[in-house]
């Protein structure tokens, strides 16, 4: 059985996305219950060198938008990266569950050969669109969320497994 590129980006990618949905609602409520200022938690980070959630969030969405855009071969959009609450994330987030979810099978199956060429400040990075998914799209996307979740968590959201997994109702 071969691979769907399809299944295996724009289904993963959107419930991924839905769970930093969920898992900023929670914060969005914690911050409004704790009287957080809403510039608070976008600006924290888990240790000093590391970027703030609003970083990760922003760079999560990106891996997201790109990855489904460059199996496509069509343009990526251009997002502001000036997102300063918690609301301002969950704007981002929601429009890039939009852009994801536009995309159809016929737009994305049979990538796994593209050439997929990401220009670096350190220099290029050459795939092919199954390697480009599995090996770098999908890593760095859970990478920057797990790490969204785990600076609210420190922060004392109360999100749990359940929520990023997108198991709770």
């Amino acid at each position: 059985m071969s691979i769907s590129m399809y299944r295996t980006s724009v289904p993963v990618f959107v419930r991924a996305l839905k769970s930093l949905a969920t898992i900023l609602d929670k914060a969005q409520a914690h911050a409004e219950a704790k009287k957080i200022a809403a510039n608070v938690l976008p600006a924290s980070r888990l240790i000093a060198d590391m970027f703030p959630l609003s970083r990760q969030i922003q760079i999560a969405s990106d891996h997201a938008k790109g990855s489904v855009a460059r199996l496509a071969g069509v343009d990526i959009p251009k997002y502001e990266d000036n997102e300063q609450t918690i609301e301002d994330l969950q704007t981002r987030v929601a429009k890039t569950i939009a852009f994801v979810e536009s995309f159809t099978a016929a737009q994305i199956d049979g990538s796994e050969e593209r050439d997929i060429v990401l220009t670096l400040s350190s220099g290029e990075l050459k795939f092919k669109g199954i390697d480009y998914l599995l090996g770098f799209a999908l890593p760095n996307f859970y990478f920057h969320a797990v790490t969204a979740y785990d600076i609210l968590r420190q922060n004392g959201v109360e999100i749990g497994k359940r929520d990023f997994l997108s198991l709770t109702r």
